[in-house]
């Protein structure tokens, strides 16, 4: 459907006449919204033609006023007669831009040509251009084919590309590889636990917790210092506002390291450069939603305690004696702590017990560990710790964590030959994305979630 509206706006002198007996405009200028403020700046009456999705619609004393929506932004486009369009229909128009107070940011489109590239069904089941948090999570969940199109929903996936870009580019900076791991194993990273099982052939393998084992095989080869980005499964029968199934852990490896403390550093360089990055290049995204990102200071002035320091000061906070383990809790008490003693949302813990720590992690004296996690905001977004690398203190401990030597012989070839001291963690790049822009839930954070109940789209 093309609809040519130029007659009477030509008659009214409101636009420049027209070249053609029917306008057109094969002259207008493919733009996308956000080129329109510069457009005018440059070159005011060129003509544009913009592609896009009808995100309202109304008509007004004879007047039609659409507003568009693409990738880059909306704007309003009116033209001059009722137009038989329904909402999320693919349209192309062609007009003219100007300047004025009414329209939502300040620029109008005066329509000359329109045409219907696909149109949209009317019986939509889930009303894209509702205000973000209208909708129950379920129901934008049930409908991701379609919630996906909210421009709030989409922010929250724009920031997280820039969450992984700029995670990226600072280890790159900082002289690590990028590998990529495979995400079938034969048996567990974490002592075999939680795992989903797949079918491969005549055999059975599992779903990788985490690329941990691959991350240790690199730095071990002589790379020193390498990071992933990649899908990690944990078979855990939660269903909370804090876990996922299948999420994508931001991974960090490196070599000749003394302790933990360094890793901590690294990972406050590492969240000083994302949110810069993030209140530079997203900040109509994070206004969205209303949200802000530390600054360097902040995260600099950020506190280290240890495991009983941390338990000590939830205790004092909560007034709650009974208080044995840093669970979800704690993790808020604490975060509420650092805001008020170091302006500083982040918290770093560390030393924590061998008892809750993997079996490869670094020991501290007989019971504590060089293990650290990060809580940002409430939530821990962090788990890390330096590695053991001593092939012999390393098979003398396994019993603590009732593994055999035989059960793992490629992590006894990994330590035997070899090994520089070395630790990483992993960053969970949903619960950051959730936690930067206050979102309810980590599954909002997720494109397609995988939990209990959810297998679709």
């Amino acid at each position: 459907m093309t609809i040519d509206i130029c007659a009477s706006v030509h008659l009214s002198g409101a636009l420049p006449p027209c070249p053609n007996e029917r306008c057109t405009l094969l002259s207008a200028m493919r733009v996308l919204i956000r080129d329109l403020a510069k457009i005018l700046r440059e070159k005011p009456e060129e003509p544009v033609e913009l592609e896009g999705w009808v995100h309202r619609i109304r008509e007004l004393g004879g007047l039609s006023f659409i507003i568009l929506r693409d990738r880059s932004g909306m704007v309003q486009a009116v033209a001059t007669e009722k137009l038989d369009l329904t909402l999320e229909s693919v349209i192309s128009i062609s007009g003219i831009p100007v300047r004025t107070e009414k329209a939502p940011g300040g620029i109008e489109i005066q329509v000359r040509t329109l045409t219907c590239i696909s149109r949209a069904a009317q019986d939509m089941p889930y009303r894209v251009n509702a205000a973000f948090g209208r909708m129950g999570l379920e129901t934008v969940l049930d409908n991701r084919i379609l919630s996906l199109r909210n421009p709030a929903l989409q922010a929250v996936f724009k920031v997280q590309a820039t969450i992984i870009e700029a995670f990226s580019a600072y280890l790159r900076s900082q002289d690590f590889t990028e590998i990529r791991t495979s995400k079938l194993v034969a048996n567990g990273t974490e002592g075999g636990t939680a795992l989903f099982a797949v079918e491969y052939f005549n055999k059975k393998l599992y779903l990788a917790q985490s690329p941990q084992f691959y991350k240790q095989v690199m730095v071990a080869s002589g790379m020193e210092r390498v990071f992933e980005v990649a899908q990690v499964y944990r078979a855990e029968k939660h269903d909370t506002p804090r876990h996922l199934n299948e999420y994508v852990s931001l991974d960090v490896e490196m070599a000749f390291i003394e302790s933990e403390l360094e890793l901590i550093a690294l990972e406050k360089a590492l969240l000083i450069h994302i949110f810069s990055e993030l209140a530079r290049k997203n900040s109509p995204e994070l206004a969205l939603h209303q949200a802000a990102v530390p600054d360097a200071a902040a995260v600099e002035r950020s506190p280290t305690l240890s495991y009983e320091e941390a338990l000590r000061i939830a205790i004092k906070e909560s007034g709650n004696a009974r208080l044995f383990d840093i669970n979800p809790e704690v993790e808020r008490l604490l975060c509420v702590w650092s805001m008020r003693e170091y302006q500083s949302p982040l918290v770093f813990i560390n030393a924590f017990p061998r008892r809750h720590r993997p079996f490869y992690t670094y020991p501290l004296g007989d019971t504590l560990t060089m293990s650290f996690d990060t809580l940002f905001r409430g939530l821990e977004i962090t788990s890390g710790s330096r590695r053991q690398h001593d092939y012999q203190a390393f098979v003398e401990a396994l019993p603590r964590f009732g593994l055999k030597a035989q059960d793992m012989p490629g992590y006894l070839t990994l330590l035997q030959y070899g090994c520089p001291p070395h630790g990483g963690f992993a960053l969970g790049c949903e619960r950051l994305t959730q936690k930067i822009l206050g979102l309810t839930s980590v599954k909002e954070a997720s494109l397609f979630p995988r939990d209990r109940k959810r297998i679709s789209p």
